[in-house]
């Protein structure tokens, strides 16, 4: 965009610049998972609040159904019921199977003996797998994380009573974008890959806060007159979501004379230059760039500068 035409000398050259949109963007979360109960019942026990950090499988709650606990315990009498049946029904069958062998008993009561007994091994499996079932629902009542990051909301409190399927908690992933609405005059510019400089806390462009990002997504589709792009950036784990911070994105390219910082000085609050004759002109500086000031008005191309 300069070139040198001496040591101390630059040839001023008008050439294409990133125009750049400031914008307020929010910082979100990438994806956001809903901690669900599994059974109805009661919140006996409640382990996190809005804000704690939270990893994947971490208990969140637990949810009592007082009918699980005593269904379980009328299952365990059931079963113990059915055991004695089936030492009883054996201990026939055994009996049964002598008496055949010896010829005092007909073989339809030897059948008989060995169907009542196998109905009672059928039944305490029945019992053992209806047991299972209550074991296991009351097993989901612990409300686990479905995905590591920070709880941004917690619905319930202690002693509540939920349904199946409620969300008790949502929890923000641990990736963070900045989500950011333009005017959809601006969409045609904007393309997915683009680098976008993101500002930090009340930070201006030229404060040492500022990072560098990524356009990582563009949504096809307008919202009231606005495009909606996601921005990637590291470091936005210590921000709050929702808060608003702001972003420059291109919005096309302009023709722009930029001229580097050093070749200005300031008379009286005016910003001039000096040209390779001596004579010194009075310029309007505009937005500084990463390659140095661009110039509104004062100079033409092709003018030499040399430093002051």
């Amino acid at each position: 965009m300069i070139s040198a035409a001496t040591a101390a000398e630059f040839a001023v050259k008008i050439s294409q610049v990133t125009d750049l949109k400031a914008v307020f963007a929010r910082v979100e979360p990438v994806d956001v998972a809903l901690a669900r109960s599994r059974i109805g019942g009661t919140i006996a026990k409640l382990s996190v609040d809005e804000g704690s950090q939270v990893r994947k499988g971490q208990r969140l709650a637990v949810v009592a159904d007082a009918k699980l606990s005593l269904g379980i315990k009328a299952m365990d009498a059931r079963i113990k019921s059915l055991e004695a049946r089936l030492k009883l029904a054996r201990a026939d069958l055994k009996r049964s199977r002598q008496l055949r062998k010896s010829g005092s008993l007909s073989q339809a009561r030897l059948d008989q003996a060995i169907s009542n007994h196998e109905v009672v091994v059928s039944e305490i499996a029945a019992a053992g797998a209806e047991r299972a079932v209550l074991v296991q629902n009351q097993a989901e009542g612990v409300i686990l994380a479905p995905s590591a990051g920070r709880v941004l909301k917690v619905n319930v409190t202690t002693g509540m009573v939920v349904m199946p399927g409620e969300a008790i908690a949502r929890i923000a992933a641990e990736s963070f974008i900045l989500r950011l609405r333009l005017p959809e005059r601006h969409a045609r510019f904007l393309r997915q890959g683009d680098s976008a400089i993101v500002g930090g806390r009340g930070l201006a462009i030229s404060d040492s806060g500022v990072r560098k990002g990524r356009v990582r997504q563009v949504y096809p589709q307008l919202e009231q007159g606005l495009v909606v792009a996601d921005v990637s950036v590291d470091g936005l784990g210590d921000f709050f979501v929702g808060e608003r911070i702001r972003v420059w994105v291109p919005a096309g390219k302009r023709p722009a004379m930029i001229i580097p910082k050093s070749y200005l000085y300031k008379r009286f609050g005016v910003s001039f230059v000096r040209l390779q004759d001596g004579t010194e002109v009075a310029v309007q500086e505009g937005a500084e760039t990463p390659e140095g000031v661009e110039i509104l008005a004062g100079l033409q191309a092709n003018d030499l500068l040399v430093t002051p």
